[in-house]
């Protein structure tokens, strides 16, 4: 089998993110995962704007290797009035990112929340932090804050119990921290409220999964000629969680909607972002099965761990030391990338607050400590599979 590595990179938020391109270079990437994150959801990203962001990041000596996200805007999810708009806009984003030689897109196709967690400081043993997902905690914003219709109907007996009992545990302090954490996921210029959100889920409650589903395959057909035309490849994000979220569909969850995605529109342009946290917090998902059925279409992959416990919950553990089976996932992306010409990047998917990052400000799961020490473990742990093949 041919040697070739796959491609080390980092996400990086532009000219203010935290963590500056000289750390990354420092940290060892050699690629960067970007987004113009300042352009409105929807609007055209201009051809100046792309390159002078590319221009950015090739005077820190790093190559802008994947474009994480151009957002798919609301409209052309639940498929409104304005899709078509928002879908040709989306086109020339992709032609003019293409021009600049950037042709790796990720994207997500979760209605409204694009990641949720309930805690982003939970403290580890070794007084590290990390984002965490608790069932019980969920719930009680549902039932209690949100107060969505039907909310108990979506929960297990028990979690229910346990929200209810411990309600009067919550502090306002503690209601008004869930709150933000939850509301955190929803990408919006403005200030989202809980009316806002419960206006956003009965739209969805009308689509359901089928019909997401429906928009999802209808918007890659919409794009397919572009993509191909252009050399694009795009990589959609599986669920995070992978789970019905506040009685929102979820359509990227499993493998079965995977297959489902990619048999919808059966074209070598659509594609997967492999994501061991998201896909490993699924208590019935086989990480290694869904690459294998999948791998062909990977053309980007995030790697991080999660613990789970028997209720679903789960934290983002170390990235060698969770409940995903680290060395076979990188054994398998070994194995698929020496088969390519092109190496599939990849980046430490989040990293735990540490040392001197633990007095800083730093956007939820990526400080650069944490992914410092993610990266360096993965570029090990690849090396040391490699170099006996």
């Amino acid at each position: 089998m041919k040697k070739n590595r796959l491609e080390q990179t980092w996400r990086w938020y532009g000219p203010q993110d935290p963590v500056s391109l000289r750390d990354v270079r420092q940290a060892g990437a050699t690629g960067i995962v970007s987004a113009l994150h300042h352009i409105p959801h929807g609007e055209v990203w201009p051809l100046d704007e792309i390159k002078e962001r590319k221009s950015i990041i090739e005077a820190g000596g790093l190559v802008w290797s994947v474009v994480e996200s151009v957002p798919v805007h609301e409209a052309i999810k639940t498929r409104n009035g304005d899709a078509a708009k928002y879908v040709e806009n989306y086109k020339q984003t992709l032609t003019n990112l293409a021009t600049c030689g950037i042709k790796t897109v990720c994207y997500n196709f979760m209605p409204v929340l694009d990641w949720t967690r309930t805690q982003l400081d939970y403290e580890m043993a070794n007084g590290a932090k990390a984002l965490y997902f608790n069932w019980f905690d969920l719930a009680f914003f549902d039932m209690f804050v949100l107060k969505r219709e039907g909310a108990s109907a979506d929960y297990p007996k028990q979690v229910v119990e346990e929200a209810i009992a411990k309600s009067h545990q919550y502090t306002q302090a503690d209601i008004d921290k869930l709150t933000i954490n939850v509301l955190m996921g929803i990408p919006s210029e403005k200030a989202t409220t809980l009316s806002d959100l419960l206006v956003s889920i009965d739209i969805y409650k009308t689509i359901g999964a089928d019909g997401l589903r429906a928009n999802l395959l209808w918007f890659l057909s919409e794009i397919a000629d572009v993509c191909e035309s252009n050399g694009i490849k795009m990589t959609i994000h599986p669920d995070d969680p992978p789970y019905p979220i506040l009685g929102l569909p979820r359509i990227a969850s499993r493998c079965s909607d995977f297959e489902k995605i990619i048999k919808g529109v059966d074209r070598s342009f659509n594609g997967v972002c492999f994501c061991t946290g998201s896909l490993g917090a699924g208590k019935d998902n086989d990480v290694l099965e869904i690459f294998d059925a999948v791998k062909d279409r990977v053309y980007f992959a995030h790697l991080r761990n999660v613990k789970r416990d028997v209720f679903g919950s789960f934290y983002e553990a170390d990235h060698l030391d969770g409940d995903v089976d680290m060395y076979s996932v990188m054994k398998a992306l070994v194995e698929e990338n020496s088969k390519r010409d092109t190496p599939i990047p990849f980046r430490p998917d989040h990293g735990h607050q540490m040392l001197d990052d633990l007095a800083k400000v730093t956007n939820p799961g990526y400080s650069a400590i944490g992914r410092l020490r993610g990266l360096a473990e993965l570029r090990g742990l690849e090396l040391g599979i490699s170099g006996n093949q």
